[in-house]
């Protein structure tokens, strides 16, 4: 079980969070992977997979650890001493930020202990994965149509209802 103080810090890129923008979508909003404009919210989440803090939206073609640096989410983490667990796309984040080893290419495979400790990461990190998840039931972002802007005042919103909710069912 992680300490109480533990948070995981993930990306959406847009894969289900925010179908296709208008024409005036700003330029990297596009994915050419997913053929659709898309934002980047980067989401922190506690042990428990609670949905804790959503960042503002930006383009889907933002790369993670950007986004979370222009959030300044890395500095703050480590300055509450607050560890964190994140996926690949984080490597390179200093502080209490906590990644999965990662295989090189032409190195060789990652040993038994690195794949152990990757097994134990993907368990904690699977639990705040949960918060992706509840994000992604409220369909009104299966049908957004609008600019990161406005994206990212519609994200905030669900995160209060999900609170309000969730503070509902704790009695």
């Amino acid at each position: 079980m992680p300490p109480a103080s533990t948070a995981l810090l993930r990306q959406d890129d847009g894969g289900g969070l925010s179908p296709p923008l208008e024409q005036q979508a700003p330029h990297g909003a596009h994915s050419g992977k997913h053929k659709r404009h898309g934002v980047n919210v980067q989401v922190i989440a506690d042990a428990a997979g609670r949905l804790v803090w959503a960042s503002a939206a930006l383009p889907g073609s933002t790369h993670d650890l950007t986004a979370a640096r222009t959030h300044a989410i890395i500095d703050a983490l480590t300055s509450a001493d607050v560890m964190t667990f994140t996926d690949k796309g984080y490597q390179g984040a200093s502080g209490s930020v906590r990644t999965p080893f990662k295989r090189r290419r032409f190195r060789p495979k990652l040993s038994r202990r690195q794949k152990a400790v990757n097994r134990a990461h993907a368990k904690i990190r699977a639990r705040g994965e949960r918060a992706i998840a509840t994000l992604k039931t409220w369909k009104i972002l299966t049908k957004l149509r609008c600019c990161p802007h406005r994206a990212t005042a519609i994200v905030q919103a669900i995160l209060v209802l999900h609170r309000v909710e969730a503070d509902c069912y704790a009695g």
